[in-house]
């Protein structure tokens, strides 16, 4: 019985190039878990310090990247705006923010006051109170999450619009007509500043998601090479071999 190991050519080539590509996708996934990991950990770790007084200058938003803040200022709800398709516990909503006009400054910065459900219907936004006096900030600074496939476009200049898709600050800065420093502050769940509902997402939720999509990556790996073992086995039993050949 002859048992060598025979592949076709096209079964060869077709390992060749799948089996890199389910390695780097799988790996990739946990390059992400990772990533998620250390993201939360430096978060953390800036989280506790004490906080960095704001003020009218342009800010780095690396510098500020995580850390906790204060600012004072004046709510604009002329210029809010409603991040659309936020979920919180299985409910439809929008993270509401509003720029803060810090004191004593033409300078904005915008402060997400949490979480609002979505209302009647999508086309009668919520109505949303939002403080006239003078208020005090805290919370933490953070960058606009990045969208990696962007179908729809953020608003431009023109009319208001109050309902956004996500938050594009250069989009955000040409239809507000005013400058904005580089950063959201999340609002401190504890502050009294116009607050909503305020169940902030760890930057590490989703890291088992990540492993579990690696895990599926690399096992499908692992089948390809069983497939094409055993394929390959079993055309060399096919196989004539050369003594069949001879006799023949």
């Amino acid at each position: 019985m002859n048992r060598s190991f025979r592949p076709s050519l096209a079964l060869t080539a077709s390992v060749l190039v799948l089996l890199p590509i389910f390695l780097l996708l799988g790996w990739w996934q946990l390059q992400r878990a990772e990533e998620k990991r250390q993201l939360q950990a430096q978060y953390d770790a800036l989280s506790r310090d004490e906080p960095v007084w704001i003020s009218r200058h342009q800010e780095s938003a690396e510098a500020l990247r995580f850390h906790r803040v204060r600012v004072r200022g004046v709510y604009e709800p002329r210029f809010q705006i409603l991040l659309d398709n936020r979920v919180q516990q299985g409910q439809a909503g929008y993270h509401v923010l509003t720029p803060l006009r810090i004191e004593d400054s033409d300078m904005r910065i915008l402060v997400n006051r949490g979480w609002v459900p979505l209302g009647e219907s999508r086309a009668r936004p919520p109505q949303i109170d939002t403080p006239s006096e003078p208020v005090e900030v805290l919370g933490v600074a953070t960058l606009p999450s990045e969208v990696p496939l962007k179908l729809v476009a953020p608003p431009g200049a023109g009319a208001w619009q109050l309902v956004w898709p996500y938050l594009d600050l250069a989009s955000y800065r040409a239809a507000a007509g005013f400058q904005v420093q580089p950063v959201v502050v999340l609002l401190d769940p504890q502050s009294p500043a116009g607050g909503f509902e305020r169940h902030w997402t760890r930057l590490d939720a989703g890291i088992a998601v990540h492993q579990g999509y690696a895990f599926q990556w690399f096992a499908l790996a692992v089948a390809l090479l069983a497939v094409y073992v055993y394929l390959g086995v079993r055309a060399g039993r096919a196989a004539p071999s050369a003594e069949d050949e001879e006799a023949a």
